[in-house]
């Protein structure tokens, strides 16, 4: 029996919304944090998509067991996010985190300063990408891990961001 693209999808929407629902307005908090910083540039801002959310849920229920900043290797774009028990960390947080590598990228020769990490910040800004998904979990060890997916997915070598 063959899997269709849609009967996946509706798998992963599924799972989503029985094991992680990301509020309303945290969905309205992801996306003002990441089109603020879009709206800068001119860019389109990004729309919120269920299939995404179910992606990043699946994957950070996958890493509440050992919280491990490894990506999932899928076929959307995506920046995770830790934090530990001891702070208070909301998507707004882990979005401006991402954004504030801004200022380790140079959009002339498209790179990133030696020893700095930018490619967080130019999949926010990634003028192709559309839309996005976001979850969080809280780790058996307290602390937190957070995932957003992006589709189409960003950081293509050869390409500028914008």
């Amino acid at each position: 029996m063959a899997i269709s693209k849609s009967n996946i999808a509706f798998s992963l929407v599924l799972i989503s919304l029985l094991t992680a629902t990301v509020a309303h307005n945290s969905v309205d908090e992801i996306l003002k944090a990441h089109n603020d910083e879009r709206a800068h540039l001119g860019l389109k801002p990004l729309k919120w998509s269920l299939i995404l959310q179910a992606y990043a849920s699946a994957y950070t229920l996958k890493r509440k067991f050992d919280c491990k900043l490894e990506h999932s290797e899928g076929p959307y774009g995506e920046n995770l996010f830790w934090g530990s028990p001891y702070g208070y960390y909301n998507y707004t947080y882990a979005v401006n985190d991402w954004i504030s590598e801004k200022q380790y990228y140079d959009y002339d020769s498209d790179t990133c300063q030696p020893d700095q990490m930018c490619g967080h910040y130019t999949q926010v800004v990634w003028a192709k990408t559309e839309s996005v998904g976001c979850a969080q979990v809280k780790c058996l060890n307290g602390d937190q891990f957070m995932a957003c997916s992006y589709a189409p997915p960003g950081n293509i070598i050869g390409e500028k961001p914008y």
